[in-house]
């Protein structure tokens, strides 16, 4: 083991007493040596000492000859050098984690010089560390500077701020704090610097925004081509749109789809206002302030209405809404301002609404149910959106494309739908609508032979042959895709073949071909047992 010529280092392990780490000093000064740094560890009933030793002058004493001398110290249980020491461990990790994490991070002491920053921070910047490390941070941004306000306010400041680097302009959101000594003076700031672009990126992956545009929605029917040649001229505006329409119909994806044409750069966020309780719906919309409630986060929280801001916040099934919500989204519409739960301060937010609902908000205000004044705020502009059964002609679009989307998952042949089966679909009322029949285009393709859907691989949710019967297993929801298949057409063959007594019975009544099920019975391995005259067979 080799060491530092410039230094030595020890853990020295002792019994505990009371003047060990005056003995150790002792011993260290009469050899001659300073001490760079001394840290002791409890360890039960064990004193831990790691010391750092040097000379000023001329050479070391031989490591072998300190342990030997520190050996002969009163309770020296063991001696050894080492490589590191933990403060030197914990220091790496913190440096690790410093240099590692996503924002930028910048210190500076109670002069407003540069003490520490990482390379995020020197990225944003556009200035390597050494041209920016003992520099004024007022050299390096001299107007607007969120370091310097919160050095002189000596509070918290959080805000968007921009600077200006040699290849362009660069927006990011920053978050300063003032640093304390233990004696409550003001020893410096600490700010934690995002770009924009990369909160506006992760607000987009929390909310899973939709990336449709318009051309995702498919039809030829009058009713769909009106409800989105409205919807494609509102996009552009800042307008408040509500869409209406039955529940299955799809207003998710066209208020997904008037965002993405809207050219606002910020997230698309849904929120359904009928699956949750009055009080954690407003602490998810306008957020909370440190120390609002009992487990409230240490610093709060923003509220959608502020992480959408510059995008679209979609408030689905607004009908369901409590009127406590109403009178709040009611303020923001008209003032743009939010304030969090529990705080004061009011936050300017440019967030968009679009509102959805399936309730008749009109006879809902006439019994006060709805906040009349919000009812006028949200339907600036009313999109309907028609059920599938009055949009017919569309379902020989939408059911070829509902099928090929699950066979491209699949990895599977791409499948066709028979005639017969198409008549089916026709003659539905579809009380779903298009949510149904991709639903129902899901389950013909699992039951299909793998290249055509027929009429009997179609089956609505209410067709008995499809509902598990009383306490039968179901799959569990949480499986991938291919699981859920396996399981579903592994029930439906068992259940067939005690049904029918035979394979090639089983296969004409799930109407596919004998050769197809026995694929599929081997494939699942499912065991047969079939009373012939030659026997039993069985495929394991």
């Amino acid at each position: 083991m080799t060491h530092s010529a410039e230094s030595l280092k020890l853990e020295l392990k002792f019994s505990d007493r009371i003047g060990v780490v005056a003995d150790l000093t002792r011993e260290v000064t009469d050899k001659g040596l300073n001490i760079l740094s001394m840290e002791v560890i409890q360890d039960g009933e064990a004193a831990i000492v790691y010391i750092e030793l040097t000379r000023p002058t001329g050479p070391h004493p031989s490591p072998a000859s300190l342990v030997t001398a520190f050996h002969g110290l009163p309770g020296a249980l063991s001696v050894r050098l080492v490589r590191t020491l933990p403060r030197e461990r914990r220091e790496k990790h913190h440096q690790a984690v410093f240099d590692g994490v996503s924002e930028g991070i910048i210190a500076t002491n109670e002069k407003g010089l540069v003490t520490t920053i990482n390379p995020v921070a020197c990225r944003i910047l556009g200035h390597d560390a050494a041209q920016l490390l003992g520099k004024n941070i007022r050299d390096i941004k001299p107007d607007g500077n969120i370091l310097l306000e919160c050095m002189a306010q000596k509070r918290p400041l959080s805000r968007r701020e921009s600077v200006v680097t040699p290849d362009g302009r660069v927006e990011f959101y920053a978050s300063a704090q003032p640093i304390h000594d233990a004696g409550g003076r003001s020893v410096g700031t600490v700010v934690l610097m995002k770009e924009l672009r990369e909160v506006q990126k992760m607000a987009r992956e929390v909310a899973s925004p939709t990336t449709a545009s318009f051309n995702c929605i498919l039809g030829t029917s009058q009713g769909i081509k009106n409800a989105v040649l409205l919807a494609r001229r509102i996009a552009p505006t800042d307008a408040t749109v509500s869409v209406r329409g039955e529940s299955g119909t799809g207003k998710e994806l066209f208020a997904g789809a008037i965002h993405f044409e809207s050219g606002r750069t910020g997230p698309f966020i849904a929120i359904n206002c009928a699956a949750m309780p009055e009080p954690l719906l407003e602490s998810e919309l306008f957020g909370y302030a440190e120390g609002a409630f009992t487990g409230a986060r240490k610093k709060g929280k923003p509220g959608l209405f502020e992480v959408a801001s510059g995008g679209t916040l979609f408030l689905d099934e607004i009908g369901e809404m409590p009127p406590g919500p109403q009178a709040k989204i009611l303020r923001v519409l008209q003032e743009g301002l939010v304030r969090r739960i529990g705080g004061t301060r009011e936050i300017p937010v440019d967030t968009r609404i679009i509102t959805a609902t399936n309730k008749n908000l009109e006879e809902m205000v006439q019994k006060r149910l709805f906040r009349e004044d919000l009812y006028y705020r949200i339907n600036v502009v009313p999109v309907h959106i028609p059920p599938l059964r009055e949009r017919r002609e569309d379902i020989g679009i939408l059911a070829p494309h509902f099928l090929d989307l699950l066979t491209e998952k699949l990895n599977n042949p791409r499948q066709t739908i028979s005639e017969a089966a198409m008549e089916k679909l026709m003659g539905h009322h579809w009380p779903g609508n298009v949510r149904e029949l991709k639903n129902v285009m899901e389950r013909g393709a699992i039951l299909g032979d793998g290249r055509i859907v027929k009429h009997a691989n179609i089956l609505f949710s209410h067709e008995a042959n499809i509902v598990p019967a009383a306490g039968a297993d179901t799959p569990d929801p949480r499986g991938g895709l291919r699981e859920l298949t396996a399981q579903f057409e592994t029930d439906l063959i068992i259940r067939a073949l005690k049904e029918a007594g035979s394979i090639r019975k089983a296969a004409a009544h799930l109407n596919v071909t004998h050769t197809a099920l026995l694929n599929r019975i081997k494939k699942y391995g499912i065991r047969v047992e079939t009373k012939r005259s030659i026997g039993t067979y069985s495929f394991q």
